[in-house]
């Protein structure tokens, strides 16, 4: 969306019809680039996609709220990665966390017909899964997004000092782990 698009939405979601015209087209726009986003995180394709329809009706439920102060995309970014690191908080809730299940992770991908990677690709997959939330998030926005740390912040909403630390350890600890397992 460009910026005037943008302000033309933001202008529409003042209003309860305003709002039921306008969502279909910000489903549209953002749906893929949400999903990948959330992919990055979740890793499978039915978790993603779980995750990518709650995203929405979270967005659909706060449009009311929605002040514009920051950019619709950066809104919706940050509910689907507070979405996709809340899942994975239940996830680890209601699973034994147990090196045997980090180790699946690799299966898994080879397993899933979505996924079109390599064995060293589902490694790096693996590598970055077992990597705490926070640091996993902030590797995947730099890596492969090769977003800058301001935005991140403001995504975010931490200090880009903190995120260049994070970011640091998430990949010695990534290098680390293909290292052992190459």
């Amino acid at each position: 969306m460009s910026s005037l698009d943008e302000a033309d939405v933001i202008r529409q979601l003042a209003s309860p019809e305003g709002r039921r015209k306008v969502f279909p087209m910000i489903v549209d726009q953002y749906g893929e680039p949400l999903y990948w986003k959330i992919r990055s995180i979740i890793l499978t394709h039915d978790d993603a996609d779980d995750v990518l329809q709650n995203t929405f009706l979270k967005a659909w439920k706060n449009l009311p709220t929605f002040e514009g102060r920051s950019r619709l995309s950066t809104w919706l970014y940050r509910i689907a990665i507070n979405e996709a690191l809340d899942f994975l908080r239940r996830q680890k809730a209601t699973t034994l966390a147990s090196a045997d299940a980090d180790l699946s992770i690799a299966n898994q991908l080879m397993a899933d017909d979505y996924f079109d990677g390599d064995r060293s690709q589902a490694l790096l997959q693996q590598a970055i899964a077992m990597l705490p939330d926070v640091q996993r998030t902030v590797f995947t926005l730099r890596y492969y997004d090769e977003m800058k740390y301001s935005e991140m912040s403001e995504l975010l909403g931490t200090s880009e000092g903190s995120l260049k630390a994070s970011y640091h350890v998430a990949v010695q600890k990534v290098t680390d782990y293909l290292k052992r397992n190459e």
